[in-house]
């Protein structure tokens, strides 16, 4: 016994097609951008948030990942971070790569920072080490009615 199955056109009652032609995210999330102001906005108050330990909080709120900051924290250390607004020159879609010298000047920028902090913190020591041997000279020194200082 044989069946056969006939297959027609199907009409098109528009309930599967698309009905907007600028495709199927247009009516999706919008990429933000933000402007040279507005990063540097945002850096300073992440900055002065993470200080209070709220940096993570600061991010959440604002809606916006760490690698954003990271990115336009590189830009501003290398001075590409200018005061001109809008998107960099060459158009929104081309990405600004730092040359060969203001990739060494952002290097050079933050070994000097870690420098400076390493100096901080052996002045610091420093300083205690010259205060303790004074309080230790001080102390061996003693009183004659010290009892320790009969029993040397």
């Amino acid at each position: 016994m044989s069946t056969s199955v006939s297959i027609g056109a199907v009409g098109d009652d528009g309930a599967m097609s698309n009905t907007n032609s600028a495709g199927p995210r247009a009516d999706g999330p919008k990429r933000r951008s933000f402007t040279q102001e507005q990063k540097r906005s945002h850096l300073t108050a992440y900055e002065a948030a993470v200080e209070t330990g709220d940096g993570g909080e600061y991010l959440r709120s604002k809606g916006l990942y760490y690698s954003q900051v990271a990115e336009w924290r590189k830009l501003r250390d290398v001075d590409m971070l200018c005061d001109t607004p809008g998107p960099p020159p060459g158009g929104a879609t081309s990405i600004r790569r730092m040359t060969v010298e203001q990739a060494e000047i952002a290097h050079l920028k933050r070994e000097l920072d870690k420098s400076e902090r390493r100096l901080a913190r052996t002045e610091v020591a420093l300083e205690i080490m010259g205060k303790a041997r004074e309080l230790l000279d001080e102390l061996s020194k003693g009183s004659p009615e010290d009892p320790l200082h009969d029993k040397r």
